[in-house]
């Protein structure tokens, strides 16, 4: 089902099903809990822990572990860091088979994974091209650059075995920001549960993950409008699950009248055009994290499509027109269509 993005604008949802996280509209409950917030720059966005607890300082130590664990994990897998595990393996694995942590293997297996189930949408090669774009000088690759390079992004050039990876192309690189957010998020929520607490909220950028409910109630969560800074397009509530959200409003500029943004297609190297945004709600915010990547590249047919054979999801996808798709677990808000 769809409708049009403006007469979506500040609706809800009937079904309590889904949401991205930007916005969280809190009020106070009569507990000898409070809730607890910190947030850090790290991975390149904000990081956000909002704990509910009843013990301050056991709730501000366990934050402090949750930023710990996401600046280990930037520091293995940014793409950013010359001495990174993954800059490691950029620099190497076209020449010589490289040996990996367990951590490295298991995410880039569960990459290929989700490269395997999209037939190639969403692929971790992409970078032998995006890292050829700067988003901070407006600058992208020309088309004789995206012609040469092109043949490097596909998949299949990843060998991995036995904790071991090379690249069967010369020009291949890979880049894990499709997936290694969401499965920080998820390594954050371990940890929080390791604390004693369960009732929560982990956000890094567009990825979250909510532990329980806002003691009793679903947490209501503001679904960016991509064409309307500061603007909301839809308030949906949510609890106990996890969410992320693709845009091409976070990372872009402006290049002879096109939007140049961060998430590139893999067939063509060029920023995807099918979508402003994907929403997509499920069990970890890994998954959720490579599917609305998958998505957002597919479109609203051939990502809701994808959305409905798996298991356990739900999807709201903004076309490149404005107008809001619904996967089949929710209910339309109804009014204007």
């Amino acid at each position: 089902m769809s409708g049009n993005l403006a007469g979506r604008t500040h609706r809800l949802l009937k079904q309590a099903s889904i949401g991205c996280a930007l916005l969280v509209f809190i009020s106070p409950t009569n507990s000898a809990a409070q809730w607890y917030q910190q947030q850090r720059d790290i991975m390149g966005t904000r990081i956000s822990a909002e704990l509910w607890h009843e013990d301050g300082t056991l709730a501000n130590e366990c934050a402090e572990r949750v930023f710990a664990e996401m600046r280990r994990i930037d520091a293995l897998m940014s793409s950013y860091k010359a001495d990174s595990e993954l800059s490691r393996i950029n620099q190497r694995a076209a020449t010589e088979a490289v040996e990996i942590s367990d951590e490295m293997s298991a995410l880039i297996k569960k990459s290929l994974y989700y490269s395997k189930l999209s037939n190639g949408v969403f692929d971790i090669t992409y970078a032998s091209i995006g890292h050829r774009y700067d988003y901070r000088k407006g600058l992208r690759p020309s088309e004789d650059t995206v012609e040469q390079f092109l043949p490097s992004v596909d998949y299949r050039h990843i060998e991995l075995k036995d904790k071991r990876i090379r690249f069967r192309h010369g020009s291949v690189r890979i880049d894990l920001g499709g997936i290694a957010k969401g499965y920080a998020v998820d390594r954050a929520v371990a940890i929080v549960k390791q604390c004693g607490i369960g009732t929560a909220m982990i956000s890094a950028g567009g990825d979250s993950r909510i532990i329980g409910d806002r003691r009793g109630r679903a947490w209501l969560i503001g679904i960016k409008h991509p064409r309307a800074e500061e603007s909301i397009a839809l308030r949906i509530p949510l609890s106990d699950s996890a969410i992320s959200t693709s845009g091409d409003y976070e990372r872009f500029f402006i290049d002879d009248g096109e939007r140049v943004h961060h998430i590139i297609n893999p067939a063509t190297g060029r920023s995807a055009i099918a979508s402003w945004s994907a929403t997509v709600i499920g069990p970890d915010t890994m998954a959720t994290d490579a599917l609305s990547t998958t998505i957002f590249i597919m479109g609203a047919a051939r990502g809701l499509d994808l959305i409905e054979s798996l298991d356990g999801f739900d999807a709201i996808i903004i076309d490149a027109r404005g107008k809001v798709h619904y996967s089949s677990g929710f209910a339309d808000p109804g009014g204007e269509g």
